[in-house]
């Protein structure tokens, strides 16, 4: 019997008025599955995750969350989606870690975990408490719980902002570029805990600059180029056999770095 997909999207097409970004991209993700999108800068593979997570409207195209597809109202520029309901119930299920952080500056680091929790799901406060300090713990920042974002090095921030998807308990975790931002020292940091979760058997969808962590953590990946999907395969293949001379350019650059 065929699993069903957490994440499954079909021909998606995402264009910013004359610029087409995606053309046409589909990609699945089964439970427990660490799915890694690799490619150059506006190769489209960031706006996919965004589309994704229903932060971008796309034009064509389907995107499906455990089988259920996106519902969507209009077509082509005035496509939208037609259930906000269905829209905040997806989001709260894929929890996404950005490259900037995306901690609020005027909360402690316990505060931000618990934020979305509380006052989104309406979950009780002391659960919600324990579990972020659990994860907190969990991501090597316990004794950070009660200081502000600003007091952190940047890998401590993005710890604390996997933490804080964590606590939403989502069936799967979008990473935007987790480790770009950092330097080498720190990104290693953040690079432990998302092989832990890989480990762990998390769902991720993971854009990345990151070939070593990709080939490290992936099940599968996907190199993208100019908003199609290029090449794509287990790390293995992917990376010591590629087939396109376009993504052996790619490797050739990236692995040197």
């Amino acid at each position: 019997m065929l699993q069903t997909p957490v994440i499954e999207i079909r021909n998606l097409h995402k264009a910013y008025g004359q610029l087409e970004v995606l053309k046409g991209v589909s990609i699945a993700a089964q439970k427990g599955d660490v799915v890694s999108l690799i490619g150059s800068s506006g190769s489209g593979k960031s706006t996919l995750l965004r589309c994704c997570n229903l932060l971008e409207d796309s034009q064509q195209g389907e995107i499906l969350f455990n089988g259920e597809p996106v519902r969507w109202n209009g077509q082509g520029a005035s496509r939208q989606p037609a259930d906000r309901a269905q829209v905040t119930r997806i989001r709260t299920n894929l929890s996404m870690v950005f490259q900037s952080f995306n901690l609020w500056a005027h909360m402690t680091v316990l505060q931000n975990v618990m934020e979305a929790p509380v006052y989104v799901l309406k979950q009780d406060r002391a659960s919600v408490e324990a579990r972020a300090r659990a994860l907190l713990d969990k991501v090597g920042i316990g004794d950070k719980a009660d200081v502000y974002p600003a007091q952190m090095s940047g890998g401590q921030q993005q710890r604390a902002a996997i933490a804080r998807a964590l606590c939403m308990q989502p069936e799967a975790l979008l990473f935007d570029e987790p480790t770009s931002a950092l330097d080498p020292e720190l990104e290693q940091e953040v690079v432990r805990v998302i092989r832990a979760l890989a480990e762990e058997g998390r769902t991720m969808l993971i854009v990345t600059h990151d070939m070593r962590m990709a080939a490290d953590v992936s099940d599968h990946v996907v190199f993208f180029h100019d908003g199609r999907i290029e090449e794509q395969g287990p790390p293995d293949s992917l990376f010591k056999t590629p087939q396109s001379a376009r993504l052996k350019q790619f490797l050739s650059h990236s692995l040197a770095e």
